[in-house]
């Protein structure tokens, strides 16, 4: 059994560094005109701080009895001495300590390698400091970035970045953003800018980069390309040009298309132009400027899908194979009415919580495969004891691979309008006379499910087969009121 007595072993310490006897080193700390020398002791100092050890590797005692000295200007003597007493006694009260110190003893931690007091500090920060460090941003901005080690301010930042782009982009010198800085912040799927403001700002912090360089591209040489090209190339990677609209395309990106990857552009023209074009597999997403639950509380689907759906609604992108990879379109909320593992899986419940209520899309995910099915009715659903159509010309059927497999969709409009719908007690939401066909044969829940072209263009499965499903969802779409 071992016992420990940290707390008198650090009070012992604390009294070595009040003694003035037997110091065997002294540090010059802070520029004039408030500058302080501190005496210490070399065995300490090496064991507690790398850095301090590389320093004094070349600045041992000499043999003539000369004290070893060393300076230390970028930190003031009243910061030091807060340092110096958790190097010896291993302790460090913030409690009286304003915020702006306790950043300042943090920056000197971290010039000094004490990782151990670096992490303790930005937590506290982060943890008790949270209203302050957003108020004074670009000091925590400055003095985090100065660093390869505050890594947790670092990603504060961030965070800030990307959740307030425009407080940020007004407030600093937006030419001073570091590139490592910059990348963090656009390689990020929650940045809240819209794709076309990203792409602006890139360039405007690469023209910053060079002064002399006109925004006008009419006026650049090849040279003046390649040297744009060259400032920007760990950047150009990571903009969504696929998320741009067609004139924002031909009026932002037209003009600078030889700092692009000549295929990339070709991609892109024929992405707007050509609605043959197939996306490759490489191209990234939207970035989602929307909490999901905002917009759809789903298990099943997210926000791309939820785009999808929207644009096919209003008919917008509907032939394009790259509607998926454009801005998200979000116009509705998503109202959850029905959830299976909530709510039960009987066509009893479902006419209890979705009949008469507008304009529904259905999601059903299958068991046993990721596969997603659904459908949209711009009608109310209706109980029915012996079934009735519903007539109608802008219902559809869909099927996605999963929830992350979107890149080939399968839309399918009503070609027999007559039968577009149909409403009966025993059938859940069914489309067409067996399109998407959700019954309950002889039992409360449902138990016959399949797909089988007839009434809608196209078949949304390969297979006729019966399905039983993991989950389902309905929800009545509304449009935003912003």
């Amino acid at each position: 059994m071992s016992k420990q007595f940290f707390s008198n072993l650090s009070q012992n310490y604390i009294e070595i560094l009040d003694d003035d006897e037997y110091y065997d080193i002294t540090i010059e700390v802070g520029e004039d005109p408030n500058v302080k020398i501190f005496r210490a002791h070399m065995i300490i100092l090496y064991y507690r701080s790398p850095f301090l050890r590389r320093t004094l590797s070349s600045n041992k005692k000499n043999y003539n009895g000369v004290l070893a000295h060393i300076k230390l200007s970028d930190i003031s003597p009243e910061i030091f001495q807060i340092i110096l007493r958790y190097i010896y006694g291993g302790i460090i009260s913030l409690n009286e300590q304003k915020p702006l110190e306790i950043l300042r003893v943090l920056a000197a931690a971290d010039q000094l390698l004490l990782q151990e007091l670096v992490e303790h500090l930005q937590n506290y920060l982060l943890e008790n400091k949270f209203e302050w460090m957003e108020q004074y941003f670009e000091l925590i901005y400055r003095t985090s970035f100065q660093s390869n080690f505050l890594l947790e301010l670092q990603q504060f930042c961030t965070n800030f970045m990307a959740k307030y782009p425009e407080k940020v982009f007004k407030s600093l010198d937006f030419n001073s953003i570091s590139e490592k800085s910059l990348i963090s912040l656009i390689k990020r799927d929650d940045l809240q800018m819209k794709e076309i403001e990203v792409w602006e700002n890139v360039l405007k912090w690469g023209l910053g980069k060079h002064p002399t360089l006109l925004p006008d591209t009419t006026t650049w040489s090849d040279d003046d390309f390649k040297m744009m090209e060259n400032t920007l190339q760990h950047c150009l990677p990571l903009i969504r040009f696929f998320s741009l609209s067609s004139d924002e395309f031909i009026q932002k990106v037209h003009p600078y298309k030889k700092l692009l990857n000549n295929q990339l552009y070709e991609d892109l023209l024929n992405s707007h132009l050509n609605t043959n074009s197939e996306p490759s597999d490489n191209i990234l997403l939207p970035r989602y400027r929307y909490i999901i639950n905002e917009i759809i509380d789903s298990e099943i689907v997210n926000l791309n899908i939820a785009s999808l759906i929207s644009r096919w609604i209003d008919k917008i992108d509907i032939k394009s194979k790259f509607a998926y990879t454009r801005e998200l379109y979000l116009p509705y909320e998503f109202t959850l009415l029905l959830r299976g593992s909530r709510d039960g899986f009987s066509p009893k419940k479902f006419h209890e919580l979705c009949d008469n209520k507008l304009c529904t899309v259905t999601f059903i995910k299958i068991k046993e495969t990721e596969e997603i099915i659904g459908g949209y009715n711009p009608l109310k659903w209706k109980s029915h004891n012996e079934g009735e159509w519903g007539e109608t010309k802008d219902s559809f059927i869909f099927s996605f691979k999963s929830k992350n497999n979107f890149k080939n969709p399968i839309l399918s409009h009503v070609k027999n309008t007559s039968y577009a719908l149909f409403f009966c007690n025993h059938f859940g939401p069914t489309f067409g006379s067996n399109d998407f066909d959700i019954f309950a044969e002889e039992s409360s829940e449902y138990n016959r499910c399949q797909c089988i072209q007839e009434d809608y263009e196209k078949k949304i499965r390969d297979t006729a087969d019966f399905f039983s499903i993991e989950d389902y969802e309905v929800f009545q779409i509304t449009m935003k009121n912003d």
